[in-house]
């Protein structure tokens, strides 16, 4: 995660800035000619592509279990490269007076997807500092989620540039927040098997519910990233 994500969030949300987004929009209001930056809508739709290509390495890694070092390192890359886009997204909004929609929503969006890359990192990550055997079965199951995930969002995004497109929203987000739910079940019940397994040793028993909650976190910032959409949509209906 960029180091200023958070505080960055924080800073902007203070009164000041809250006075000045109130003031743009105001304005935006009065003079419908002033152009909107649509730069965000392309960063956020590359933002959300990069993490299918995050999830999808990670399924794969999971699926394949060969070469690990090597894949883990690419999910990195490909965690790094989200940070730039995420950077470039906040230097955006410090840059621009009219954003196309609020400030917060694009703030929330790009912090959201960055944490979906981080978790999709760290869990990739863990296999291979803690030396994974193999993957489990469960971990399979919840990856090919997480792709599922990030796949409606990747879709749901560029839905934003237009608002009769909004109406499609929905359904999008109503399958991600079925997944969430499926993802919930299927950790719980993983979890529940560690602690029933008797051969499993203890040492993997920490291993595992330490990976399965940063993928579970991963499928909670999706569920996030829905809401978030929801929300824009409400506020522009």
């Amino acid at each position: 995660m960029p180091y200023y994500t958070q505080n960055g969030v924080e800073i902007v949300l203070t009164q000041h800035y809250l006075n000045i987004k109130l003031y743009s929009e105001d304005i935006a209001l009065r003079f419908p000619f002033i152009p909107k930056e649509e730069k965000f809508f392309d960063l956020l739709e590359e933002s959300a592509r990069n993490v299918v290509l995050a999830a999808t390495k990670l399924a794969e890694l999971i699926e394949i279990w060969d070469n690990v070092p090597e894949r883990v390192q690419e999910i990195k890359s490909i965690e790094h490269h989200g940070d730039e886009i995420t950077h470039r997204i906040v230097a955006q909004l410090h840059a621009t007076f009219v954003t196309p929609i609020d400030r917060e929503d694009i703030a929330h969006l790009a912090e959201r997807l960055d944490d979906v890359l981080d978790f999709i990192d760290e869990a990739a990550s863990s296999m291979l500092i803690y030396w994974v055997d193999k993957p489990t079965e469960k971990a399979q199951d919840l990856s090919k989620i997480i792709v599922k995930m990030a796949t409606e969002i990747s879709e749901a995004i560029p839905k934003l540039r237009r608002s009769k497109q909004m109406k499609e929203l929905p359904p999008c987000c109503m399958e991600v927040n079925r997944l969430e739910n499926e993802a919930d079940a299927i950790v719980r019940s993983a979890v529940a098997g560690l602690f029933h397994d008797k051969d499993i040793s203890v040492i993997d028993v920490i291993k595992w519910r330490e990976i399965y909650e940063y993928m579970e976190t991963a499928t909670d910032r999706c569920e996030d990233i829905a809401n978030v959409l929801e929300g824009v949509m409400i506020k522009r209906a």
